[in-house]
């Protein structure tokens, strides 16, 4: 398969792309600086400079047509205020499903955030409410179109070695932490996992091994149904 990778120089990324080419597909990481290709490209994945705030509709198209999915990763980062959340957060997201959906690039895997869906508490800091409200948007925009898209919402992300144990659900599953090593091998689980198109999924560490808890998705989708 061959996957695109918005966020491509982003913690998650850098360790999901070993993961799909030890798996044997092709990986493009999207970045901003050329200056992290090197990292990118010893980390598996074949670097493409292309700025989502800045990149032309065509030129877009040109790095996601022929691919076999897409996995949105990007996000402004610690640091950045209100105004970039809304940009890169938002703005790229939309860019990026617009163009897989025109390319007919059906799978569309987006990483959002716990908390995204409702609306922030009342005294929350402005930059956190702008990254909720974004990342509820760009989720928003994406069950509307024509893919099939599967929403990946962590719980707080640490550097932690992974344990390969999890609790993976629709919502509400509760706050927790999850090692970004356990988000990038339930990303690489989920992306040939048809059951869980159109599914919007809350991750935080657990007990369960993530196949198995993937796998169960199945069981809940066919339970749903009756």
């Amino acid at each position: 398969m061959s996957v695109v990778i918005a966020g491509g120089h982003g913690k998650i990324a850098l360790l999901l792309a070993p993961l799909l080419t030890r798996g044997g597909h092709e990986v493009a990481a999207l970045i901003r600086n050329p200056a992290h290709a090197a990292e990118v490209r010893a980390a598996g994945a074949d670097p493409v400079v292309c700025d989502l705030e800045k990149v032309g509709g065509e030129d877009l198209a040109d790095v996601v047509k022929g691919g076999d999915a897409v996995i949105f990763a990007a996000g402004a980062g610690p640091g950045s205020g209100a105004q970039r959340k809304y940009t890169v957060d938002l703005g790229g997201s939309l860019r990026l499903a617009e163009t897989a959906e025109r390319a007919g690039v059906r799978r569309f895997l987006q990483i959002s955030a716990m908390g995204a869906g409702r609306p922030p508490a009342p005294g929350t800091d402005e930059v956190w409410a702008a990254y909720v409200d974004a990342k509820t948007q760009a989720e928003n925009d994406l069950r509307e179109r024509d893919l099939d898209w599967t929403i990946l919402r962590p719980g707080v992300l640490t550097d932690s070695f992974g344990t390969g144990l999890v609790t993976l659900a629709p919502p509400p599953v509760g706050r927790g932490d999850i090692p970004r090593a356990d988000v990038a091998a339930v990303l690489s689980g989920l992306l040939s996992a048809a059951h869980t198109f159109g599914s919007t999924l809350e991750l935080v560490s657990g007990g369960t091994p993530i196949s198995r808890a993937i796998a169960q998705l199945a069981d809940r989708a066919g339970r749903t149904q009756l």
